[in-house]
């Protein structure tokens, strides 16, 4: 295991770092300096994160033009003649129906707190957290259903990638550049791996998880064992799974 943990360490060393921005969704918030931009920036494009991570960078792009590149101004400041911009809005199932209640959500939710990271203070811990933030998401009037399938909750045993990439982005600060760390009210402590298949296939060759599966329970197990060689930061290890899975991808040997 310390041989493991040593070579995890130089993996985040190598991937947690600038370079590593340009081609992740995370360049997209990158873009911004003021706390509510980059939050919703950042959420839409962790939410369109499933697919090529170019097709995803472009589709936020596309989204953050269609706001005029000042998405919190446009979610307080909108008419409604100005959402017929996103009629022909769409991303994999992602579509204006989708997009629409997200702005809806965002125009009354920032009407009534400063910060996104509001509707994550549920209680104490990533799944408190994060089934708090899917029914706040949701308690608007006439939410439609097919939305619904956007967001994961762990109440669902769902993995939350996702989400949980978009509080890593939120809430560890490293001073590596890569990540924000503008919310100091949840602890990178607390944080979920995010897991999709690429990083549950590294995973699972380096005996860190045995889950068959990719779900909550999946994303759990893999956390309690990188805890064992972080407590306080055991979500940096994301950088190395996924750095080496996309590798893989092309050829390279785990």
């Amino acid at each position: 295991m310390h041989d493991l943990k040593k070579f995890l360490d130089d993996k985040v060393d190598a991937f947690n770092g600038p370079d590593f921005i340009a081609d992740d969704p995370i360049s997209i918030p990158h873009r911004f300096t003021l706390l509510q931009d980059i939050e919703i920036s950042a959420f839409f494009a962790a939410i369109f994160a499933w697919g090529g991570r170019r097709v995803i960078v472009a589709k936020a792009s596309a989204l953050m033009e269609l706001m005029d590149n000042a998405p919190y101004q446009f979610i307080l400041g909108h008419r409604p003649a100005d959402l017929r911009r996103f009629e022909s809005f769409r991303h994999r199932t992602f579509n204006t129906t989708d997009l629409l209640y997200f702005i809806e959500f965002f125009a009354w939710f920032y009407a009534r707190h400063n910060s996104l990271e509001e509707a994550f203070l549920a209680g104490r811990g990533a799944e408190t957290a994060l089934n708090g933030f899917y029914h706040t998401f949701f308690s608007l009037e006439d939410v439609p259903d097919r939305t619904r399938k956007h967001i994961a909750a762990p109440e669902k045993n769902a993995s939350c990638k996702r989400l949980n990439m978009f509080l890593r982005w939120m809430v560890r600060n490293d001073g590596k550049g890569v990540d924000f760390g503008l919310w100091r009210r949840l602890s990178a402590a607390d944080l979920i791996c995010p897991v999709d298949l690429h990083v549950a296939r590294v995973a699972r060759y380096l005996g860190l998880m045995q889950r068959p599966v990719v779900d909550w329970k999946a994303a759990l197990e893999l956390t309690e064992n990188l805890r064992s060689f972080d407590p306080a930061d055991p979500v940096k290890y994301d950088f190395a799974l996924f750095g080496l899975g996309v590798m893989e991808r092309y050829g390279y040997a785990v």
